[in-house]
């Protein structure tokens, strides 16, 4: 078998496997717009006979899933702003800051990956009512400040900076602060869009942590809401996968525009070391 044949048999594989991937996303936004009960018939239709927006309008304006996709945002653009905070200077100091026991707090932060989240839940609920925090964007945000694996991947990524570098910036008179803020992270660019991506694609899509700790449906996250939607017309299909839609097309945009940037620095990190 000549190099282009197998070419062409590795594309049209790929090719399947991609159509098969797709194919429940684009009935879903077909079905979204199909008439009440029309994506129960049998064979179900593929695209829509009399396209309408009613769903969608229903979505936003007697169920206030603008409220709830504004709650998500806001969570998952402080816990990503936040955490990158934590997770960058943490991971710097585990690469590059000689200080007593770094080796061995290092081998706990590790530790805490092996760590199951549904185990924790309920020290954390307990921890964070006691702060005050239970039923608020608080509860949400703080146990998500920082994480061991953003630290992990930011300290293996910042391991391949040359130290010579940072220690020609300390002769010149450069702080630590100045080296890590005007020489590291420009470095750490790669990373630092991977390890966003990740927190924000994470925190939104969260479902288990909001659903505990905030009760009030105010505050509610996009995927809480749209659990609670279900319950409420469980027979409206259609209604159903217009919530689905609304509900992932924010973080299906923000991957596909910085898929290469996220590869890039998810690949190097993992090798880094």
């Amino acid at each position: 078998m000549n190099r282009r044949a197998a070419g062409w048999i590795v594309n049209g594989l790929l090719a399947c496997m991609a159509a098969v991937t797709l194919f429940p996303l684009l009935w879903m936004a077909a079905a979204s717009l199909m008439p009440a009960g029309e994506s129960g018939a049998f064979p179900p239709p593929l695209i829509p006979r009399h396209p309408t927006l009613e769903h969608y309008r229903e979505l936003f304006g007697r169920a206030g899933m603008g409220r709830y996709l504004f709650n998500s945002f806001l969570i998952a653009s402080a816990i990503t702003l936040c955490s990158l905070a934590f997770n960058l200077s943490a991971g710097y100091a585990f690469a590059k800051l000689h200080f007593a026991g770094r080796e061995r707090w290092f081998q706990i932060v590790l530790a805490a990956l092996l760590i199951p989240l549904q185990v924790a839940m309920m020290p954390l609920f307990l921890l964070m009512k006691w702060l005050h925090l239970v039923n608020s964007y608080g509860g949400v945000i703080v146990p998500a400040l920082a994480t061991a694996l953003g630290i992990y991947l930011v300290r293996q990524y910042t391991r391949s900076i040359p130290d010579e570098l940072i220690e020609a910036a300390r002769i010149d008179g450069a702080g630590e602060w100045t080296i890590f803020l005007r020489i590291v992270l420009p470095l750490l660019k790669p990373m630092i869009i991977t390890l966003a991506v990740l927190t924000f694609l994470a925190s939104w899509n969260d479902f288990m942590w909001p659903l505990i700790v905030l009760s009030d449906q105010t505050w509610q996250t996009a995927p809480v809401a749209l659990a609670g939607l279900s319950r409420e017309h469980v027979q409206d299909n259609e209604l159903m996968m217009a919530g689905s839609v609304v509900t992932i097309l924010p973080v299906l945009l923000l991957f596909l525009v910085l898929q290469r940037q996220y590869l890039q620095g998810l690949l190097l990190g993992s090798v880094k070391g």
